[in-house]
């Protein structure tokens, strides 16, 4: 018997310039009124500790997420630091320059191998009036970014570092869109602002539940639903809320 079924051609996603893929969701999202910047964009590989900027340097380039993971770190005097944002390939590094902020407040560091699409900050400037959908897109992301950052400063504040670990292992997986996660407990420690031995008894309910599982090095997702139960609300707020404001955009 014949095949009834209509045949189905799976398409490729995008390319840069240089036939390189691209993942980056804003980028993708914008695509129909923006082939002009796809032209100018930069392929680049990012091993993990590699910074893009630190505080106060000019932001001269900005970065499309393209895989792995970013994060954006508040710097204080005496070299600590606390996470405050993550980057995937959802999101865009150099959100001063969207506003006329020509300097950067903190630091983006690959924290998981990446890579990205850097393009010149004048560039990208110069280009968005003339993209409008992308313009759109990374307001859009930058709010989204602000309500996330709001929420995690009261988490940070009001609840338990295991729930506050079971969120951020959440939202890196999101970002990297895979269970295996490539990091130290001294990493988590800094990343969450607390005691690596703080993190080492949180990630031990973690994983006695049978929910992470631990090795040098390396972080593995066993059971996402629960560890979405394990972690506090905060995670499921800020789901909902950029969930409903997407929705709304549409």
């Amino acid at each position: 018997m014949a095949n009834t079924h209509p045949s189905t051609t799976l398409k490729s996603p995008p390319t840069d310039a240089r036939g390189n893929e691209i993942h980056n969701e804003i980028l993708l999202s914008s695509s129909p009124d923006c082939g002009e910047l796809f032209s100018k964009l930069e392929y680049v590989r990012l091993k993990v500790h590699n910074v893009l900027f630190e505080p106060g340097d000019a932001l001269k380039s900005v970065y499309f997420g393209n895989s792995g993971m970013i994060s954006i770190l508040t710097v204080f005097p005496d070299g600590k630091s606390v996470e405050v944002g993550l980057v995937g390939k959802e999101g865009f590094v150099g959100l001063p320059l969207l506003v006329g902020f020509n300097t950067a407040s903190t630091r983006a560091v690959a924290q998981i191998e990446a890579t990205a699409f850097r393009v010149n900050g004048d560039t990208l400037l110069a280009l968005l009036p003339r993209c409008p959908a992308l313009e759109k897109r990374l307001q859009q992301y930058s709010q989204i970014t602000s309500m996330q950052l709001s929420q995690i400063a009261a988490c940070n504040r009001l609840h338990e570092v295991h729930e506050r670990l079971a969120r951020w292992l959440l939202m890196c997986s999101d970002r990297v869109r895979s269970n295996d996660l490539p990091l130290t407990q001294e990493f988590l420690g800094q990343m969450l602002g607390t005691r690596r031995s703080s993190v080492t008894v949180a990630a031990g309910i973690l994983q006695e539940a049978g929910i992470i599982s631990t090795a040098r090095g390396d972080v593995k997702i066993i059971n996402r639903k629960k560890l979405e139960d394990a972690a506090c609300e905060c995670y499921g707020m800020m789901q909902q809320q950029a969930r409903e404001w997407r929705n709304g955009s549409q």
